[in-house]
């Protein structure tokens, strides 16, 4: 099953971790980024979106 990674930080300056492993909430996330992006995603790249770090671990 494939996990989507995203680190953000926190108004505190904490970093938080989320990690979303339901298919249709990755597949909703993976139609807000760019073609260019998810590519990237795909190969296990991270990408950076404005503050948010992301990354898809696939199967």
């Amino acid at each position: 099953m494939p996990v989507l990674l995203r680190k953000f930080k926190l108004a505190s300056g904490v970093m938080q971790e989320d990690r979303i492993d339901d298919p249709a909430r990755i597949e909703r996330y993976l139609k807000l980024f760019e073609k260019e992006d998810v590519k990237k995603l795909e190969t296990g790249k991270w990408v950076w979106i404005e503050k948010d770090e992301w990354r898809l671990i696939p199967d």
